[in-house]
């Protein structure tokens, strides 16, 4: 698809436009949390314990009376750095393993597909928990752990896609030619699977954000002093009647992330379907 109608039609699509100013503004304030945050997220004081959103903690503070506002805003990066780091480790295994699977066909496909079912039999959230309770918990293993489980997906949509691409004339003219099997998959195979894998990988974000906060709400993700929005959510359940700012706020936090990153990946789906009607 021409870039320039791409372009136009992501631009028209208010929801996309939503979706991408959202994760915009995420992704800004997880860049200047240093210098927007009001407080230290890691330092408490036991005589602000529980304060009620005022001028002095403008979204109130939490148990160990650590401002809440500087602990979403430090979250926010944790978050975001899961969602693009995770996401980025089950492209690079879903689109490699789905293009080697397409391609190449008869047991090696069998093999493939038949781990990537094995995978996607499971519970998400119960193998995750699994996988993350075998591992010292720490913020790299998150990160390997969830986008090991979330290649599955990515392999099987790519497979598809290469299943359809390798028939065509032009694939077929270039193994004629001699193209060697590297320079197929790399030159005509891969760009025809980018755009479905760009938008799986968007609306993936949003579920790694997902997958993180519940692991850190079970203590198998970010550990403490650690800002992570789950963890935070996990330390005020026990305070929604004399504290609910100390869950709310990073749940609503949690809830936005997920929300735009949905928006974006819906609006990406639509701005490079072919199908779709030109601008």
């Amino acid at each position: 698809m021409p870039a320039p109608l791409f372009w136009t039609r992501l631009a028209r699509d208010r929801w996309a436009r939503l979706g991408l100013a959202i994760v915009a503004g995420l992704a800004l304030l997880a860049v200047c949390a240093p210098l927007l945050a009001p407080g230290d997220p890691f330092r408490g004081d036991l005589a602000s314990s529980l304060r009620a959103p005022s001028g002095a903690f403008l979204l109130g503070s939490d148990a160990q009376g650590r401002d809440v506002l500087s602990r979403v805003l430090y979250g926010a990066r944790l978050s975001l750095a899961v969602g693009l780091i995770s996401q980025g480790i089950a492209m690079a295994l879903g689109v490699t393993l789905g293009l080697v699977a397409g391609f190449y066909g008869r047991w090696v496909e069998g093999l493939i597909m038949r781990v990537a079912d094995v995978t996607l039999a499971f519970p998400s959230l119960l193998l995750l928990i699994a996988i993350a309770a075998a591992v010292k918990p720490s913020l790299p293993a998150v990160f390997v752990v969830i986008g090991v489980v979330g290649w599955a997906g990515m392999a099987r949509l790519v497979r598809g896609q290469v299943l359809v691409v390798r028939s065509l004339e032009y694939v077929q003219a270039a193994r004629a030619l001699g193209a060697s099997d590297a320079r197929i998959i790399s030159r005509h195979l891969l760009p025809n699977v980018v755009a479905p894998v760009i938008v799986a990988a968007t609306l993936g974000i949003g579920g790694a954000i997902m997958a993180e906060a519940a692991l850190s709400f079970i203590g198998l993700g970010a550990q403490p002093p650690t800002p992570s929005w789950g963890a935070m959510v996990a330390e005020g359940r026990d305070l929604l009647r004399v504290a609910p700012w100390v869950s709310i706020v990073p749940g609503l936090a949690i809830g936005l992330a997920v929300l735009g990153a949905n928006l974006l990946g819906d609006g990406l789906r639509d701005a490079l379907d072919v199908r779709g009607r030109a601008a």
